[in-house]
């Protein structure tokens, strides 16, 4: 036997074409280091941190246990690639590195897996999450979506267009009856969904079965006088057994719809949640901005936006998108949006609902992008309508209406024949006049 001692385990690298997809977890990390930094010594380090060792070889370490439980380093890409010298002026190397996650590490679960690929290495550099890439027999353990997109269609019986979507406004501080009544006009106009505002719950002042009960009784009405349905979502985020019990108290009083803050509450704990009820429910993107944010850390928009909500079983998933508020790159929101809807074995598709600052000037630009299996989200556009919030419903449906006919919302005399959506179009205007949102950290 060799007494030659080597720089790094062999066991530990696989070619990417090699390893056994049945068995591993593959995580995809983009890592930025030093021009003097050896990538392949950090990427090994990178894979026994997360799986059986530390900084130094301790004694339990054998090779028995790492054969079984190491994860592998399967891919190291230079971006640009060098190879025979770095260039004077390079103040930093870029890699993309996969690291290989043994199945047998840990359960079908959330938590064990984030704490897998991005648990203490979340401090160690600039390191970022970008995806995971999960085996057949991972995914099958998942149930994903109940309604996913066509069920969502066939719930409120709509079979092609874009759903359009309402977020209450104020955000918080109204009474059950009041954001019944804003309900009952918001219906009224034609929206399809409604959604509480992720910053109420089950408030001292108005509790979860009083604002469920008012609403559900408004929107009867709403939907027996314009021939249509509506769904609401309430929002039941708490601690794990008290939005329960909200769910719970919810479905009593009526409700056709939850809400769930997913990253205040975690992953596992809705996933559990959304197993119980048979409704549709939607993913609040809260705290997603303190994972992704970032260039350099934290976790990729594809995944806290869409992929890992989507497994834990969210029907819809409202996006944060570049037309508002919020800062967010053009293509980076289309990606995130296509992660909902692009077909993943077992697991159904997710509806995108771009928002945050969305209005009636967006509508041709989203279904440009997205076709009709998108919700297009507002909040301001409808209850803010300068003739109320019926007529911002309405002028939503009307745009969408024109632009599936072929049409086009910058052709005057086509929008002059709709009056609540050219006030809409005056007063908010359209995608390409406006400007950058008031959180956009680019100014």
């Amino acid at each position: 036997m060799s007494n030659v001692k080597m720089t790094y385990d062999p066991t530990m690298f696989e070619l990417s074409d090699n390893i056994d997809r049945d068995n591993f977890i593959i995580a995809t990390y983009a890592y930025q280091g030093k021009t003097t930094t050896n990538a392949l010594k950090q990427s090994f380090a990178l894979a026994v941190e997360q799986s059986t060792g530390t900084w130094l070889p301790v004694p339990e370490e054998t090779p028995e246990v790492r054969k079984e439980h190491v994860a592998r380093v399967c891919g190291i890409y230079e971006v640009p690639n060098h190879s025979w010298c770095i260039p004077d002026d390079t103040k930093e190397r870029a890699w993309i590195i996969q690291i290989g996650f043994p199945v047998a590490n840990f359960s079908v679960q959330f938590a064990m897996l984030l704490t897998a690929t991005v648990g203490n290495i979340s401090g160690g550099g600039k390191l970022k999450l970008v995806d995971i890439s999960f085996p057949k027999c991972w995914l099958e353990a998942f149930d994903g979506p109940k309604y996913g997109v066509e069920g969502v269609r066939e719930l409120l019986g709509v079979k092609e267009r874009p759903l359009v979507n309402n977020m209450i406004k104020p955000c918080c501080g109204l009474t059950p009856e009041v954001t019944a009544d804003i309900a009952y006009e918001v219906a009224l106009g034609g929206v399809d969904l409604i959604k509480d505002d992720e910053l109420i719950a089950n408030a001292a002042y108005s509790k979860i079965e009083d604002r469920v009960s008012a609403v559900m009784d408004a929107l009867k009405r709403a939907d027996d006088k314009k021939g249509e349905k509506t769904i609401y979502t309430f929002n039941i985020t708490d601690t794990p057994d008290q939005a329960k019990r909200n769910a719970e108290k919810a479905i009593k009083a009526g409700a056709n719809g939850l809400m769930l803050n997913c990253w205040t509450l975690g992953l596992d704990a809705c996933r559990d949640i959304i197993k119980e009820f048979d409704v549709p429910f939607l993913f609040h993107p809260d705290l997603t901005g303190s994972l992704y944010v970032s260039h350099d850390y934290g976790l990729s928009t594809e995944l806290i936006q869409a992929k890992l909500p989507r497994l834990a079983g969210f029907d819809m998933g409202i996006v944060l998108s570049p037309y508002g508020k919020f800062p967010m790159i053009e293509d980076k929101f289309q990606q995130v949006c296509m992660t909902h809807l692009a077909p993943y074995h077992n697991i159904k598709r997710s509806l995108p609902m771009p928002g945050g600052g969305t209005t009636q000037g967006h509508i041709e630009e989203v279904m440009t992008k997205f076709g009709t299996d998108v919700v297009i989200a507002a909040g301001g556009a409808v209850i803010g309508h300068p003739d109320g919030a019926v007529a911002g419903g309405k002028a939503f449906r009307q745009g969408i209406d024109i632009v599936l006919n072929g049409g086009h919302l910058n052709d005057e005399e086509t929008v002059k024949q709709y009056p609540e959506l050219k006030a809409a179009l005056d007063a908010f205007g359209l995608y390409e006049e406006e400007k950058h949102g008031i959180f956009d950290l680019k100014e």
